[in-house]
């Protein structure tokens, strides 16, 4: 299967600009899997982000997990004041505690603007963001999280493995 559409500026991008390796995550807030997907892919941007390009798209699951929807849209709501990353982090750093109530208090945390936030988490675009990632999940052939692409193409191992091929071919 092959990424669709292409990775483009709507995305949240962290690592090369112009790498030669691009890894895209569709991923789910709640889902076991992604937390334990987090760190093996913390510790390959640590390692390899001066290389490789990573991105990371929301992919709720919301029938099975019932914030991953609501955590999708408060990173949505951090990116509008340009921390989508540290919200990322924050949410699957405490994953097992996600609730509506915390992740409003990861919000204080982050230091976002409150006001803001309260305004951002309720607009259109903030939850088409989360729509627009979840579809082109569903064009990509995403059937699970974590579902990982490098440059385009369907990765069919897990996290370790991709670290693994990482080491092999990043230099």
């Amino acid at each position: 299967m092959s990424l669709k559409p292409a990775v483009s500026p709507t995305d949240h991008i962290q690592g090369k600009k112009d790498a030669e390796i691009v890894l895209v995550e569709y991923g789910d807030y709640q889902c076991p899997y992604c937390g334990a997907a987090y760190p093996v892919l913390k510790e390959m941007m640590n390692k390899y982000g001066k290389q490789i390009q990573f991105v990371f798209r929301n992919f709720p699951l919301s029938e099975m997990h019932q914030y991953a929807r609501p955590a999708a849209i408060v990173a949505e709501a951090a990116a509008l004041q340009g921390k989508f990353w540290e919200m990322h982090d924050a949410i699957y750093e405490n994953q097992q505690y996600l609730s509506e109530a915390f992740l409003l208090e990861l919000a204080g945390k982050l230091e976002l603007d409150s006001h803001q936030f309260n305004i951002d988490i309720k607009k259109a675009a903030v939850s088409e963001k989360v729509d627009s990632d979840f579809e082109s999940g569903i064009m990509s052939g995403v059937n699970g999280t974590p579902s990982l692409f490098v440059n385009g193409r369907k990765f069919n191992g897990g996290p370790e493995d991709l670290l693994q091929l990482m080491s092999e071919i990043v230099k």
